[in-house]
């Protein structure tokens, strides 16, 4: 049974500048939240560092490569190229293929890049908006990508200028029938989600038609503001790339009239900047900051919001977000340095999800396929389909809410785990430890368990070893038998000096496998063992 971290007496609100100890467990924690998986060279890294030095480095998002053509499917873009800006072929079905050998490229991209994050909060963050701004996979893998792209850019930018361009970005456009929406034919979904989804709320009904934040009136409106845009190039013979156009002849010119809730103010006809017009109003309400605040506040420290964190937490992360013109990262430098960030009850609070346990398993062991390129990539395909497995398909979330682990009271992150996806996760954790990993064109891949005790503060040493582990991976102290079970796996049962002479044997001759395999054997049980505890699956 997975503990219930969230059943604490009393949490620390204050969101004054942490003062604390700075210790392993702080910075774990800190890195666990905001990465998918630390080593503990990053955990002794960020012990050194410092918190404020440890939080500067991760608010970053640095460059990225492109997804890279490997399918024989692919025959625009050569091998090892990318095809982000390449035609598709006229034939119907070639061009169904290459969309396919594409969307793998994609999704190894995605999975790559999670797989090598390098200690920063950027996929973090890109998962987040993902979840928030949550489009599927475009029928033109240019558009996805671009998409992703989008994502990447502002994960931790501005977030009105984010909402304007996620606006007119042609996977939205797509996704909420953005691209028909039209004077003669008016579509009221993206207008309706724009509010209720992505950015001020949609509170609590107080009226027909009035749902606190705003009313089916402002939901017309936004549709005729949004008329206009269609998108070209999807799956061209000529074009390179699919973009949003705007007509001024699918506009609809009139001036649109907005609710109490927005001040009564209109929107007058604007042409193709009209949509930033409605926007910059839209931002003007306060309760835009407390929505997309709280989402912030869920994703990176607990679902459940008491009184106390309503009251004396998520203000505060709003009024930051305010003075700051809506940019995001002075938000997070706050949160991730604040004494309420580090309060021992928020540890253990979220359930790990899907793609957090995958590469939660890989990453902490420095785990990344070296192999060729096809093969990597596919491996990479692999584990998309793991998680998809385990309920989280990165590229298409469940619906224009995301996934319910993050929106769905009162479980939240409880909805990750069930009799099925457990099993998932349990038999992932055996195949990548115990048995021969991720098969893919005759190679496998697994964590690297040797990898993984040399990279440890003192390996030669079985309780050292232990402790270091649990520090890895665990969010919370477990108990002494716990620990000398974990021990008891390491050493086979005999005193602890048998680890000693064993691995200073290997240390002495790391290429000798007689001496390698028994070393890499032990370390494999003990993470087959945590991969499958219950204070794994925490975070």
């Amino acid at each position: 049974m997975i503990p219930d971290n969230n059943v604490v007496s009393e949490v620390s609100t204050n969101m004054d500048p942490y003062i604390g100890a700075w210790t392993k467990e702080q910075a774990a924690h800190l890195l666990r939240r905001s990465t998918f998986g630390p080593t503990f060279q990053q955990i002794t890294n960020a012990l050194a560092a410092g918190m404020n030095a440890t939080v500067t480095n991760l608010l970053q998002i640095p460059a990225t490569g492109l997804p890279l053509s490997y399918d024989p499917n692919e025959t625009i873009s050569a091998a090892g190229s990318t095809w982000v800006n390449s035609v598709y072929p006229a034939d119907v079905t070639s061009a169904q293929l290459h969309e396919t050998a594409r969307i793998k490229s994609l999704g190894a991209w995605l999975m790559k890049r999670i797989n090598t994050e390098n200690s920063t909060v950027a996929e973090k963050m890109c998962l987040f908006w993902q979840n928030h701004f949550a489009a599927t996979l475009a029928p033109d893998a240019r558009a996805s990508y671009a998409y992703h792209t989008l994502i990447r850019t502002h994960a931790l930018g501005n977030f009105k200028q984010f909402v304007k361009d996620m606006t007119i970005d042609p996977t939205m456009l797509l996704f909420l029938n953005g691209a028909t929406n039209t004077l003669y034919s008016p579509n009221e979904n993206y207008a309706r989600e724009i509010l209720e989804l992505f950015t001020i709320g949609k509170g609590p009904q107080i009226g027909p038609g009035d749902y606190t934040n705003y009313t089916e009136e402002d939901v017309a409106a936004g549709a005729k503001v949004f008329t206009g845009y269609i998108v070209e190039g999807l799956r061209s013979t000529t074009l390179t790339s699919v973009v949003s156009t705007y007509y001024d002849l699918l506009h609809d010119q009139t001036t649109k009239q907005l609710s109490v809730h927005f001040g009564n103010q209109t929107i007058a006809a604007n042409g193709a900047n009209e949509y930033s017009d409605y926007i910059d109003v839209i931002f003007q309400q306060p309760t835009v900051a407390l929505y997309i605040c709280t989402k912030l506040y869920r994703y990176f420290v607990n679902y459940d919001l008491t009184t106390d964190v309503q009251t004396n937490v998520i203000p505060v992360m709003a009024q930051t977000m305010i003075d700051n013109n809506y940019n995001v990262l002075p938000v997070l430098q706050q949160l991730l340095t604040s004494q309420h960030f580090y309060d021992v009850a928020i540890r253990g609070a979220i359930i790990r999800n899907p793609l957090e346990v995958v590469f939660g398993m890989f990453n902490p062991t420095s785990a990344v396929p070296n192999y060729t390129l096809a093969t990597n990539s596919d491996m990479y395909v692999s584990l998309y389909y793991y998680a998809q497995t385990m309920g989280q398909a990165y590229g298409t979330p469940p619906s224009v809410a995301g996934w319910i682990a993050y929106y769905q009271a009162p479980a939240f992150s409880k909805l990750w785990v069930n009799s099925t996806t457990i099993k998932s996760r349990f038999d992932l954790a055996n195949y990548i430890t115990l048995f021969t990993g991720v098969p893919v064109n005759g190679s496998n891949f697994k964590v690297d368990a040797l990898a993984l005790v040399n990279g440890l503060s003192s390996p030669n040493d079985a309780v050292a070893v232990i402790d270091d582990l649990c520090t890895v991976f665990f969010p919370k102290t477990i108990s002494s038998t716990q620990k000398l079970t974990l021990k008891f796996i390491l050493t086979g049962g005999l005193p602890d000096f048998e680890w000693t002479v064993d691995y200073d044997a290997y240390a002495a001759d790391p290429t000798n496998a007689t001496v390698s395999n028994p070393i890499k054997s032990k370390v494999e049980q003990v993470l087959s063992r945590i991969f499958q505890m219950p204070e794994f699956q925490t975070i």
